[in-house]
């Protein structure tokens, strides 16, 4: 069971099995968006009994978390090397912008007995961008808009630019107007970089456009084989690994994942070594993992 007090400042878990399975349903407010909430889904539903399907409303996208365009083309591609791919789907049923929400996606995602150790160092070259801008009740050329700005940059350094357009009215466009555009580069070595940007009150499509194509190109100069948004889950999940060594190579490392390296140290014994590489300025995170296995998973 876990409960979050209104402000989001205090958590109470008690520990239990997760039993997962289908017909799920949550609401998950207008305070923090359904990215937040399937974050700290994706650690928890691998060691579910069965597999999950659960259905989240609220904000599919806005400025505060990780959208759910970001998290369906870049996270969950990180989950398959940890032995996740047959039955992973986040589907985006309606979108919701804030303030009034209205949002709506269903998430599926398989169970294991046990997580993969994983070996990402090799980084590769970026072949292409792809991305998807959105428009909720509001001009269909803001989508255009929104992707020209975003092209005008990243054309000038990679040639395979595409970014698709997804404009909803009625209903599937939630309670509120709003617009965004997630972008996501793709190495030579499978690796993928995210970001993302929406729109805040009074900020033309240009704009929110030109700052997700440079936070783009700033998360690849960052180096490694994980961006910035997606260094904690990884980490996370390499310590829960079986007893074997795990290796990804990371950028800079964010606030939030120093506090996590510590956490992780704390409650589950596992220390990383870190070795700084001069050449390409990035770290090579090691650890061995503890070998956590789904008990509640039947052995058949």
């Amino acid at each position: 069971m876990i409960e979050i007090n209104d402000t989001g400042t205090k958590l109470r878990y008690k520990p239990g099995m997760i039993t997962g399975g289908a017909g799920i349903e949550h609401d998950c407010g207008k305070t923090r968006g359904i990215g937040w909430f399937l974050e700290g889904l994706l650690c928890l539903v691998p060691f579910a009994k069965v597999p999950v399907a659960i259905q989240l409303k609220g904000l599919t996208n806005e400025e505060t978390g990780l959208s759910v365009d970001y998290l369906r083309t870049v996270t969950l591609p990180l989950l398959k090397h940890f032995g996740l791919s047959e039955g992973l789907e986040l589907r985006v049923v309606k979108r919701g912008a804030r303030p009034g929400g209205g949002g709506e996606v269903v998430f599926r995602a398989p169970v294991v007995k046990a997580l993969k150790p994983i070996n990402l160092v090799h980084v590769g070259q970026v072949r292409r961008v792809r991305g998807v801008a959105f428009a909720a009740k509001v001009s269909p050329q803001v989508p255009n808009r929104l992707v020209d700005a975003a092209k005008g940059v990243l054309l000038k350094v990679l040639p395979d630019v595409y970014v698709y357009t997804d404009h909803l009215r009625g209903d599937k466009a939630g309670n509120s107007s709003g617009f965004g555009v997630s972008l996501v580069a793709e190495t030579t070595n499978g690796s993928l970089f995210g970001a993302e940007a929406s729109a805040q009150p009074g900020q033309a499509p240009e704009e929110v456009g030109l700052s997700a194509a440079k936070l783009l190109l700033h998360e690849v100069g960052n180096g490694g084989t994980v961006d910035s948004a997606n260094q904690g889950l990884v980490l996370t999940l390499a310590a829960l690994c079986p007893e074997d060594v795990s290796r990804v190579r990371l950028g800079k490392l964010t606030p939030q994942t120093i506090r996590l390296l510590r956490l992780l140290r704390d409650v589950f014994g596992v220390v990383f070594k870190i070795r700084a590489d001069a050449e390409t300025k990035t770290l090579l995170l090691s650890c061995m993992g503890i070998g956590y296995r789904n008990m509640a998973k039947s052995i058949a």
